[in-house]
């Protein structure tokens, strides 16, 4: 039963006709008077209002867009800095991502540049890869030919056009938080607080100023585009039925699109996402007539449709795993399975997840910070109302009949649930979970957090149903609390962070990382541009991008023969032979290999979660350091050959020759005819 059936039961059951409350609720909707009739002043206001609210929203938008590039040109003195500072400042696989972008435009063509993607022999040793497919990188693509075929190239670096491009996704982001929370609101002082709380909390709600070429930069604003979208399809009048069939198609059919654009790739197809959305459509197929019968035929009815929406979900997934062989996200599941307590795991690649902080749980100071602007105690306020309306709407929806003595309570509810506000109830929900087990996800929570206690806090419906449960309702009262709480909030936000907004814009650092820049230099003067670089991932995603050079490892991690080759790498970390370490890197075509003392002697994580440990685990030896080891356990023959290959032993020094060394780095040469 929708959200309308109910009301119209209600006002029925008192006495109202049928076709007076959908005259009524279409007069609220269209903001039109009951006999048809629009007042001119009302138009006027409503132009005047849409006017403001959407210039306020392009503003804060591409304020919004300055502010983030202000703070990253201040941070590295970016515009003053080397080249290859530039590029080392894109660390880890953010390096990686941009190295494709400054490939296509190295290239002699746009068609060359696309074979060389295509038939890539440079990211991943003795393999030829389609990076296409690997990896979406479709964002680099695009932007390299816009940038080869516009005419900027004498005034915008090709640098510039691609950060610049990422800031100004952030005016995308902030004007779609914007709209969604005036949409469920149906005032833009709502979208204002909503910008205003996203960037007084930038700390939590974006990282894009030191991670521009991250996935996450890219897709967030789309993905805030979608949920307005949705938002404002979700309106009273619309068939809630047939709507959300045709989102369920819809999304189904926008990923199978981008599995063809990237070239079937596998992994995609066997997404769970895929897999949830067929098990849906399938599930509303063979159960039908959901809302007949009493309230417990009701809730088994549901809670059978939803177990089988969840087995259709794991047995469809596993039955395209096992026709695909698709082994591609196994560790993925691994660190799940670990990470909430079904068993522990010596699994390399599993405890690698586990022992990072950005995947271990949300930490108790976000809460802090997100209390100190008001944020969390809005957003707390207004999730408890709505939550309550939601279990309202439910039981009546399963239950099928309206009580007569809580008509009026059942009326609030039903007006304060209406379909754009359940969906976003049920969105923040489920960030909050993911947020709250995985701190990395937590960029999808607090922005729509945003959004939500800004919609609650000038909203008429939520407010309303504050005032009529505490028997304090008058239209004027509404309308006074309506707006006064924002503004307050607004004022508040303003006076207490604006002074410390002007003085992060004026602090200036500058980009200092001298020993990776040495590292950089001496390898594209010193090694021939076929070399075969092996290392830490991190670290070879900067040599790739630097130096193009060809490397044995990356850290886009989605690949089973990939992972196992990393940690096969990795063991020049581990207490290994050197004839072994020489084996395993000869196989990968390897010439240099580059040890960083920042891994060899790590002190970032505790005991049992730094690099060396998760080998000696993997490996089966007993760590170093006082602490206790599993009984099966067993010391190694060999001690650690990052530390021992420093002693220039000849059992080491036959195998490796080395040809650089700074204050962190290490580089040694292998030896061709072992």
């Amino acid at each position: 039963m929708k959200v309308i059936d109910i009301m119209t039961t209600i006002r029925h059951r008192k006495g109202i006709k049928v076709t007076e409350v959908a005259e009524d609720h279409l007069a609220q909707e269209k903001n039109v008077k009951p006999d048809g009739k629009v007042g001119s002043g009302e138009k006027l206001w409503k132009r005047l209002s849409l006017t403001v609210g959407g210039t306020v929203a392009i503003s804060l938008g591409l304020l919004t867009s300055v502010y983030v590039a202000t703070l990253h040109e201040n941070d590295l003195w970016f515009s003053n800095i080397k080249e290859v500072e530039r590029e080392i400042s894109f660390r880890t696989e953010c390096g990686l991502y941009y190295s494709y972008y400054k490939e296509m435009l190295q290239a002699t063509s746009i068609q060359q540049g696309l074979h060389g993607l295509i038939y890539d022999n440079k990211t991943e040793s003795l393999r030829t890869i389609n990076v296409l497919e690997r990896m979406n990188v479709y964002q680099e693509v695009f932007l390299s030919i816009l940038y080869r075929i516009l005419p900027i190239q004498k005034y915008l670096e090709p640098v510039y056009f691609y950060i610049y491009t990422l800031f100004g996704l952030q005016a995308l982001y902030v004007i779609a938080l914007y709209v969604t929370s005036w949409l469920l609101s149906g005032t833009w002082l709502s979208g204002l607080l909503a910008a205003f709380w996203y960037i007084t909390n930038r700390i939590d709600t974006t990282r894009v100023e030191f991670t521009i070429p991250l996935r996450e930069n890219w897709a967030l604003p789309f993905f805030a585009v979608q949920i307005a979208a949705i938002t404002y399809l979700f309106r009273s009048h619309l068939r809630p039925l047939h709507e959300v069939t045709w989102l369920y198609i819809i999304q189904l059919t926008g990923i199978l699109l981008v599995c063809v654009l990237q070239f079937f790739n596998s992994m995609i197809l066997g997404s769970l996402l895929i897999s949830f959305n067929v098990s849906v459509l399938l599930a509303r197929t063979v159960q039908k007539n959901m809302k007949m019968g009493c309230l417990l035929n009701r809730l088994g009815k549901l809670f059978f449709h939803v177990l089988m929406v969840l087995c259709l979900t794991l047995l469809v997934n596993n039955f395209i795993k096992k026709i695909l062989n698709l082994e591609s996200d196994e560790h993925i599941f691994k660190f799940l399975k670990a990470k909430f307590g079904f068993g522990a795991t010596r699994d390399f690649d599993a405890n690698l997840y586990l022992c990072e902080e950005a995947f271990g749980l949300l930490p108790f100071n976000t809460f802090a910070r997100l209390s100190d602007t008001l944020l969390f105690y809005a957003y707390l306020f207004v999730l408890l109302l709505m939550a309550i309306a939601a279990a309202v709407v439910a039981y009546q929806n399963l239950s099928g009949s309206a009580n007569v003595q809580s008509t009026d309570k059942m009326e609030i509810c039903t007006i304060v649930l209406k379909p754009g506000a359940a969906y976003n109830l049920m969105h923040t929900v489920l960030f909050g979970c993911l947020a709250l087990s995985t701190m990395r996800m937590k960029y999808l929570w607090t922005s729509h957090m945003c959004v939500f206690a800004s919609f609650g806090l000038c909203s008429t419906e939520v407010w309303g149903f504050v005032l009529k449960s505490v028997r304090l309702y008058t239209p004027q009262r509404l309308c006074v609390i309506r707006y006064l709480v924002p503004i307050i909030t607004l004022l508040y936000l303003s006076y207490k962070f604006c002074p410390g907004m002007m003085d992060e814009l004026s602090e200036l650092r500058e980009f200092y990382d001298p020993d990776t820049v040495e590292l950089m230099n001496w390898i594209k003067s010193n090694t021939p541009k076929k070399a075969v670089i092996a290392g830490s991932m991190q670290l070879l995603a900067g040599v790739k991008l630097c130096t193009g050079r060809i490397l044995t490892n990356h850290p886009h991690y989605e690949d089973k023969s990939l992972r196992e080759r990393t940690k096969q790498v990795y063991q020049v970390y581990a207490k290994r032979s050197p004839e072994d370490v020489y084996s395993i890197l000869r196989s990968f075509g390897t010439n240099y290999v580059i040890l960083e003392d920042s891994i060899c002697y790590e002190r970032r994580h505790s005991r049992g979660c730094r690099l060396r440990d998760l080998l000696d685990i993997a490996n089966g030896h007993v760590m170093d350091g006082l602490g206790e080891n599993e009984p099966d356990l067993k010391a190694s023959l060999y001690p650690r050959f990052c530390e021992e290959i420093k002693k220039n032993l000849s059992s080491y020094s036959m195998y490796f020759t080395r040809v650089f060394q700074n204050k962190t780095f290490h580089v040694y040469k292998l030896a061709k005819h072992k």
